[in-house]
């Protein structure tokens, strides 16, 4: 093998990357109240989804450790590694990634094979679309140093959105007031929430999951730069088992644009706690 991608495990694989040797994940570890989990292939997605709803304490993540990160690096038999991780501003995924690289050079192992990690600024959709354009520099030849350079932009330039339908886990973790929360759900406001320099900011809300989905929608293509740009762009849509919800935002955003490719896929462990059960994460 040439080459391989490893993503963190909110990278939110489609079910032909999980069966493609050339990605490779690292799980984060799930935690609710004294339950924990790896991340991984056996993650039970409608069961934790149950265990969250049933929980007065809110989930939480644990990022994987240096020592996975540097196992990863040492089982790949790639020449070239590229390492996807979470934003640094809501995971220390990034820095175990870090000092995993650092741990396998130790080693001896330097120059052994070439080795960058990609801090996505993004997570979930963003991530898996960021592997996806790896995967097609490789496939299209290019050398190391340009696909770093390429995806090192595109980290930068990535739009990253999402529309929850529960507030829930942000009240629980206490990032959401209970009032604030209480009054959001009496009212039926779903926020547009966004990220921006890997930081999770509101850009908007509507009053209804199909208005602020729409809403969603739109200011993504705004952000991408209007239906001109996104036709060069690949658009990755994760839904938190809502495939029909999904393929609604599919096209709806077919409505106002065009794309280079659309895939969808449905989120693993990390994604499911934040996004919440019947949320939508889309990036471009």
């Amino acid at each position: 093998m040439s080459y391989q991608i490893i993503a963190d495990s909110c990278g939110d694989f489609t079910e032909e990357m999980k069966r493609n040797p050339v990605f490779k994940t690292v799980p984060l570890t799930l935690e609710i109240g004294s339950y924990s989990i790896l991340d991984d292939e056996h993650f039970d997605q409608l069961d934790f989804i149950q265990r969250v709803n049933a929980s007065p304490v809110g989930p939480k993540t644990a990022c994987p450790s240096p020592e996975a990160f540097q196992k990863a690096i040492e089982e790949s038999d790639a020449d070239e590694v590229y390492i996807v991780t979470i934003s640094d501003s809501l995971s220390g995924t990034f820095q175990a990634a870090k000092i995993g690289q650092s741990l396998y050079e130790e080693n001896g192992k330097k120059g052994e094979k070439k080795i960058h990690i990609f801090n996505s600024l993004s997570a979930s959709a963003g991530e898996c679309k960021l592997c996806l354009d790896i995967q097609e520099l490789k496939e299209a030849g290019k050398p190391f140093e340009e696909v770093v350079d390429t995806i090192e932009k595109a980290c930068s330039d990535i739009n990253t959105l999402f529309v929850l339908e529960s507030l829930d886990t942000l009240r629980k973790n206490g990032r959401l007031t209970g009032i604030k929360s209480f009054l959001a759900s009496a009212l039926n406001i779903k926020p547009v929430m966004g990220a921006v320099d890997g930081t999770i900011v509101q850009l908007g809300q509507q009053r209804g999951m199909q208005k602020a989905l729409r809403k969603m929608v739109e200011l993504a293509v705004e952000r991408a730069g209007g239906p001109e740009a996104t036709k060069r762009k690949r658009l990755v849509i994760t839904h938190v088992n809502a495939p029909e919800r999904a393929e609604q935002v599919k096209a709806d955003f077919e409505k106002l644009a065009s794309f280079k490719e659309i895939i969808i896929t449905n989120a693993m462990g990390v994604a499911t706690i934040y996004a919440n059960d019947k949320g939508i994460v889309v990036a471009l």
